[in-house]
């Protein structure tokens, strides 16, 4: 009999499932598709018969294993608490290794997304290439009907002309000109690094005018997000050995990307293969934080900390829960204390602040149809609040949001929480 070390690492969660069917209530993907197998219960039930030896992995039912957002409803909602999404990741996981990646998967996570360098030289080529997409409002492109595989009709934001490691230092000095409170690294993320470098400077200078000193180490690689739950074990535990290595005798790890502090955090559950490499990841998360959980919870700043730029003066502002910073890190009442604090701006609740937006990741790549009809449920929320801004702390649910605003032809901007501080 064939050894499954992927799915035996993942049986006992497989287990805790009691078929109750109470997540076709939670889950954006069975809301809209109404099948078995869009559902928790379905996915399990496949993967369990693989575990019997009375299933084989077939195309089909890696169609199903992959169509998830792996964005938890049905975990934080389950009677039995039952961890489908490791089981969902488990399946992925012995996918790969049973079959190996698809041609352009396994380009893309081992030639590219895994060799920081070549990663951005790729982008950059890419970004030669955006004159051909229709320019939106502001840095906003639309894809052509072409691009088909990328979205048919999808609204992204132009790639930085400058990425953020050529703009920063590796180590920025307190501008208060004394000692450094406590030195912490900063996680840049690709969507920062590449599209937004705009927030990571905020980031760095809202830190270091507060006295804290902020490493950006040049060896830091990709969270491996896309990677390792696309089952590519191997090479997420390369990366995380890669960013262990580069932000090692620091006190703090930040990230103002809800999808990276997630990652980082979540190595010591998705990836370790014996003792040494769970000690190891167990320690790393204890250092890693959201930026805004930081401010909040480590710095304890209080609400003459914030202040509110200009432009925002008089506008009301809506929040967006991103899937990995609500769920997966019970991260919620922190960006509320901040938004609520700056003077000028009305904060207005949405209704299902904490639904997930249809990103997903390379979800919206796949399954792009399926991807705008969960975010019409995420617009018609942010109607409800007639807010002007949507706020977030998660750069991939901002371009979901960016582009579904868009589409839906609806006033409001999307904004990073740290660029509303002044």
């Amino acid at each position: 009999m064939r050894e499954l070390k992927e799915l035996k690492k993942v049986e006992k969660f497989a287990d805790q499932c009691m078929k109750c069917g109470f997540c076709a209530y939670f889950c954006p993907v069975y809301q809209e598709e109404h099948v078995e197998t869009g559902l928790a219960r379905g996915k399990n039930y496949l993967t369990k018969l693989v575990l019997r030896g009375e299933q084989e992995f077939t195309k089909e039912m890696g169609e199903i294993i992959g169509k998830c957002l792996l964005c938890k409803r049905c975990v934080v909602n389950c009677p039995a608490k039952a961890q489908i999404d490791r089981v969902v990741v488990g399946a992925r996981a012995q996918m790969v290794k049973d079959k190996g990646l698809p041609f352009i998967k396994n380009f893309a996570f081992r030639k590219v997304m895994s060799n920081r360098k070549a990663f951005g030289r790729y982008v950059k080529l890419a970004s030669k290439f955006q004159w051909l997409f229709p320019k939106g409002e502001g840095n906003i492109r639309h894809l052509p009907d072409f691009m088909k595989a990328l979205g048919q009709g999808r609204h992204i934001p132009a790639i930085a002309k400058v990425f953020l490691r050529d703009q920063v230092k590796e180590v920025n000095k307190p501008q208060t000109g004394e000692q450094p409170k406590m030195r912490v690294g900063y996680f840049m993320g690709c969507a920062t690094d590449f599209i937004y470098p705009e927030i990571g400077l905020k980031l760095i200078d809202f830190l270091t005018k507060r006295g804290v000193e902020v490493v950006v180490p040049k060896e830091q690689n990709c969270c491996g997000a896309a990677i390792y739950f696309s089952g590519d074990m191997e090479t997420g535990r390369m990366l995380a050995a890669d960013n262990i290595k580069a932000f090692k005798d620091l006190d703090y790890i930040l990230t103002a990307c809800g999808t990276c502090s997630s990652t980082l955090k979540d190595y010591k559950v998705y990836l370790p293969d014996n003792e040494e490499q769970q000690k190891a990841y167990d320690e790393f998360a204890k250092k890693i934080k959201d930026v805004t959980e930081f401010v909040v919870d480590v710095l304890k700043l209080g609400p003459e900390d914030f202040k509110l730029k200009k432009e925002f003066e008089g506008k009301t502002a809506t929040w967006h829960d991103p899937c990995h910073l609500v769920r997966y890190q019970n991260i919620k009442e922190q960006p509320r204390q901040i938004l609520k604090s700056l003077k000028g701006l009305k904060y207005v609740e949405m209704p299902n602040a904490d639904m997930c937006c249809g990103m997903g990741g390379s979800f919206s790549v796949y399954h792009y149809d399926l991807t705008k009809k969960i975010a019409d449920k995420k617009m018609d929320g942010i109607k409800a609040t007639g807010a002007d801004i949507v706020v977030t702390a998660c750069p991939g649910c901002m371009i979901n949001l960016i582009d579904n605003v868009a589409r839906s032809k609806m006033p409001q901007r999307v904004h990073h929480i740290l660029e509303l501080m002044e």
